[in-house]
């Protein structure tokens, strides 16, 4: 019987090792952040940039983590924060975060 994967290395899958369908689907997460800090910047008046996306979705799994165990939010939370440092990587973060344009590409669609 195979061993089950850590919570650590499924969230490594889920974030460096996407299926081409998951891709297809949702789009590369890098710029999918980017989209939604756009979108609820336009929503809100306030500026959002990739990164507080990130954070808020991690918000979220560790939120509903507070009111049941639920291994799935946890898994979220990890593969959410690995993405984060891609995203870091890629873009900045903070006040050296690149500007978000309308119709780039992340570096994540040229691998």
């Amino acid at each position: 019987m195979a061993k089950k994967k850590s919570i650590l290395q499924q969230a490594d899958d889920i974030v460096n090792n996407r299926s081409e369908e998951k891709e297809r689907m949702y789009g590369p997460f890098s710029e999918g952040m980017r989209r939604a800090a756009m979108i609820a910047t336009g929503m809100t008046g306030k500026e959002f940039t990739g990164s507080d996306i990130y954070a808020a979705m991690i918000a979220l799994k560790l939120s509903r983590h507070s009111y049941s165990y639920r291994e799935d939010n946890l898994l979220d939370a990890c593969a959410y924060l690995g993405a984060l440092v891609n995203y870091v990587e890629e873009f900045g973060y903070k006040d050296l975060e690149k500007d978000i344009e309308l119709g780039e590409k992340s570096d994540e669609t040229n691998n």
